[in-house]
């Protein structure tokens, strides 16, 4: 997506774990994720109210999971919204592993390390 005049812009932010949304100079929402080898665990997507019925969370989700594609990974959703996502855009069902058990409790431990 690209940044012109309120035109969404989504921008990859490794430092935070997060892919942002913007329009025009504010951050609309993110997706959060961790990397856990070559799958990168999506846990929250959230769109400012301020910006709710844009469709700003798809175009987020669509563009955070190219850059997955993009960099051989894998996804991970743990997230809700992109779980729900990807049960609808088969176009990424061959870079989608299942939630387990076992990703949950080191997500768990994840973010607990972090403080979130």
């Amino acid at each position: 997506m690209t940044d012109q005049a309120g035109t969404p812009a989504v921008r990859h932010v490794p430092d935070r774990h997060r892919d942002e949304i913007r329009v025009e100079a504010a951050t609309a929402g993110f997706t959060a994720y961790r990397d856990h080898g070559r799958q990168r665990v999506f846990h929250h997507t959230e769109v400012d109210r301020a910006f709710a019925g844009r469709d700003l969370a798809s175009g987020l989700v669509r563009e955070a999971l190219n850059d997955v594609r993009a960099s051989g990974k894998r996804v991970v959703p743990v997230c809700p919204y992109v779980r729900k996502y990807l049960a609808t855009h088969d176009e990424f069902a061959d870079i989608a592993d299942p939630v387990t058990p076992e990703v949950l409790r080191w997500l768990d431990g994840e973010l607990k390390r972090q403080g979130h």
